[in-house]
């Protein structure tokens, strides 16, 4: 006989069905661009706030963010700056006028995608837990 799987284990390399898409589709690209378009950051400030905003649901690692952070940069859309140009310690980035215009954009793509997940989500709530 074999014991069923703790509910809570996370599987390693088994994507994430609820935001795989939104990945593929450029949610990480959407939020760094809001991030830097708030204030300048830097990657390791990026990842933090990534995992504060959805409760850990979505995390990025360094090997994520920062191919990410260069290829944005590449494109024009974050400008880049190290905080101490000599030691090269910190890299910040903000989000360029063509990088605010992106930002819109993946919003304006993204938000059907975004409202049918959270209308799922309250739908499964409200069956399973609320109706406990």
């Amino acid at each position: 006989m074999t014991e069923a799987a703790p509910a809570d284990r996370t599987l390693v390399g088994v994507p994430d069905p609820l935001v795989g898409d939104l990945r593929r589709a450029g949610l990480l690209a959407l939020l760094v661009l809001h991030y830097t378009a708030v204030e300048p950051s830097y990657g390791n400030r990026l990842i933090e706030r990534i995992a504060e905003l959805t409760g850990g649901a979505l995390t990025v690692n360094s090997n994520t963010m920062y191919p990410l952070l260069r290829s944005l940069e590449a494109q024009g859309l974050l400008a880049g700056h190290w905080d101490d140009a000599e030691r090269r310690t910190r890299r910040f980035y903000r989000a360029t006028s063509a990088g605010r215009a992106e930002r819109a954009r993946l919003a304006t793509e993204l938000s059907p995608r975004l409202q049918r997940i959270a209308r799922a989500l309250r739908a499964i709530r409200a069956e399973v837990l609320d109706g406990a």
